[in-house]
């Protein structure tokens, strides 16, 4: 195999800065045909932002993680569904990496392009057998599956008599898993996010990797690569994969409230101008705030660590529960920031095709994401500082 160049981090910034624009033109082309254009999904890629998280063995950028989550929330700013199917597919890269390099070459060996969607809910069941496992169910809610071909499933595994002995994460090809197209949604209408469905496929045991060791951040995967991007925990990873669209959808109303603003006459007002207003700029300036301290607690607590794991150290617990706790309220801080925005835009922004009741739609139903379960997130802190064991798989 010959592994292509590995693109330079700060140019697939560039290209996808270039890129917003067009992105912001498909948004609802995208959530009328309920996917994400393909042209939308080729561009991405030419830019190598799917490429950002995977190993550079495999033609990857092993980019820090600030990278790669500043490249979703500018994709998010443009269109809150491309953002979202963006940081979904481009984490995963990061996830197989994790695997036993038997499976991460079946995924990039012929192709490093090769795109990965996933269902992480335990919605099907595994049973352990010679070699692997017989796997089963259905998944719901894999965004952007369309444009990818393989998938990662979430699920317990039993053994022969029926007991859970593991919970784990399978990795299937497209040739064991079918789609069934049910996304038809109030929000993040774009993304696709359609069932898998699995009958009774075998997956090796090198296509299987157990929740128990990703908790550990000790997992076959760190044997070939040894970047300490890998050493980081997935419960921090894979939900900060989902807040950071959360705040770029925010940061894409904010931009597009404080346009619309700019030109709005208010005629129950006699005819004042928006702009004007002493109190819509409080509210403006309010939301401005909330989406900034989102973002700033984000990246200090994940960079935080990658500090830990570039040192060679072990990231304390203490990180991790942080990490949980202002993630979700991250989240909880866009969702404030544009529904204040989204208050102060007068009834002209309820129009069918606007951006403002666009990216507050997306945001609410990203909202919904079990990662963003704050009462969960904050109890685990809670249980963490009074000295209790926290059991829980996205710490």
């Amino acid at each position: 195999m010959t592994v292509p160049d590995t693109p330079a981090s700060h140019e697939v910034l560039e290209g996808i800065r270039e890129l917003l624009p067009v992105l912001r033109d498909r948004a609802q082309e995208a959530e009328d045909a309920r996917r994400i254009p393909d042209e939308s999904i080729k561009a991405l890629q030419e830019t190598g932002f799917f490429k950002l998280l995977q190993p550079r063995r495999y033609g990857g950028a092993e980019a820090d993680p600030e990278t790669f989550y500043t490249a979703v929330k500018l994709i998010a700013s443009a269109c809150g569904s491309t953002g979202w199917v963006a940081s979904i597919l481009g984490v995963h890269p990061w996830h197989v990496a994790l695997f036993d390099d038997t499976a991460q070459q079946e995924v990039w060996g012929d192709d490093t392009d090769t795109r990965i969607s996933s269902s992480y809910a335990p919605m099907g069941k595994a049973t352990v057998v010679d070699g692997g496992y017989r796997l089963s169910g259905k998944w719901s809610f894999s965004s952007g599956c369309d444009h990818a071909t393989w998938v990662l499933l979430g699920g317990p595994a039993f053994n022969a008599e029926g007991a859970p002995v593991d919970f784990c994460t399978y990795l299937l090809p497209l040739s064991d898993y079918s789609i069934v197209d049910v996304w038809n949604t109030v929000g993040l209408r774009g993304t696709g996010s359609n069932d898998i469905i699995v009958e009774d496929v075998f997956v090796p045991q090198h296509r299987a990797l157990s929740f128990l060791p990703m908790s550990k951040c000790e997992v076959p995967g760190q044997a070939v690569n040894t970047s300490p991007l890998y050493r980081l925990p997935f419960g921090s990873v894979h939900p900060t994969t989902i807040t950071a669209p959360i705040i770029g959808m925010a940061q894409g109303a904010y931009d597009a409230h404080v346009e619309h603003q700019r030109n709005r006459v208010r005629a129950a007002y006699a005819g004042e101008k928006a702009k004007e207003d002493p109190f819509a700029k409080v509210r403006v300036a309010e939301a401005a705030s909330e989406i900034d301290a989102a973002w700033l607690q984000l990246m200090h607590n994940i960079n935080e660590e990658y500090r830990y794991a570039c040192a060679g150290e072990k990231i304390p617990f203490a990180t991790r529960v942080r990490v949980r706790r202002d993630q979700v309220r991250g989240t909880e801080r866009a969702i404030r920031a544009i529904d204040r925005l989204f208050e102060n835009s007068g009834g002209m922004a309820l129009r069918s095709g606007t951006p403002i009741q666009r990216y507050w739609r997306d945001a609410h139903a990203g909202r919904v994401h079990a990662a963003n379960d704050p009462e969960r997130a904050y109890q685990m802190f809670g249980t963490f500082e009074f000295g209790e064991r926290v059991k829980d798989s996205m710490v």
